[in-house]
């Protein structure tokens, strides 16, 4: 390979991620095809959490008519509906010893055994988690899904599907439409998928603006 190609292929990823944007107007008649949808997903599950509990789910909604009902409780964004999906990131709302236990015991039958430091650690998070009150332990939960939330900006980016990261919903509302306070989860943000429309967006052309990296990164 010359050292063209290899400096062009070991920029994917970065020129992905520059061609991204926070899409302002998708086009309603393209949809993103489902093996790119769960990809996109799968790099959310695939995501590092912290003490591998993984405390927030995605839910995928294709549905239009709860897609408007979503659009009317987000600042009726329309990208909510003329995408093709949307994910929602619902953190659990509260860590308790169930939940905990779940993970761990599953941790160990995927693995085929048992540890005995990792069931000291178990011990350790069942004595402080719980007792942490839920509020606390929602908001830690909720970092948690933004890690999985920027996964699958990331994952769309390399896709080149366009995405529009949105925290401008009401979250109350948005757990009654689907139900999700009956589930143990709470909303905490939304990521519709779709495609970016030929015209009429003003963001489209312009150019991506971050700050330098000497103001951004410090080596120590």
């Amino acid at each position: 390979m010359s050292n063209t190609a290899q400096t062009s292929a070991d920029n994917v990823l970065i020129d992905k991620l520059n061609w991204r944007y926070a899409t302002k107007k998708m086009n309603p008649a393209k949809a993103v095809p489902q093996d790119k949808v769960d990809r996109i997903v799968e790099a959310a599950r695939l995501a590092p959490t912290s003490s591998g509990l993984q405390p927030f789910e995605v839910i995928v909604v294709t549905d239009p008519a709860v897609r408007e009902r979503i659009k009317a409780i987000a600042w009726n964004q329309a990208q909510v509906t003329d995408g093709s999906h949307l994910l929602v990131f619902a953190a659990w709302d509260d860590y308790t010893a169930e939940r905990i236990n779940a993970m761990f015991d599953y941790t160990n039958e995927v693995r085929g055994f048992k540890n005995e430091g990792w069931e000291n650690y178990r011990n350790m998070l069942l004595n402080t988690y719980p007792q942490r009150g839920a509020e606390v332990n929602f908001q830690h939960a909720a970092r948690q899904a933004y890690i999985g939330f920027g996964a699958s900006v990331i994952a769309a980016a390399f896709e080149q599907v366009d995405s529009t990261p949105m925290e401008g919903f009401d979250p109350a509302a948005l757990d009654e439409i689907l139900g999700l306070r009956a589930k143990g989860l709470r909303s905490v943000t939304i990521l519709p998928l779709g495609y970016r429309a030929d015209e009429g967006d003003w963001l489209v052309n312009l150019q991506k603006v971050r700050r330098p990296r000497e103001q951004f990164v410090t080596t120590v």
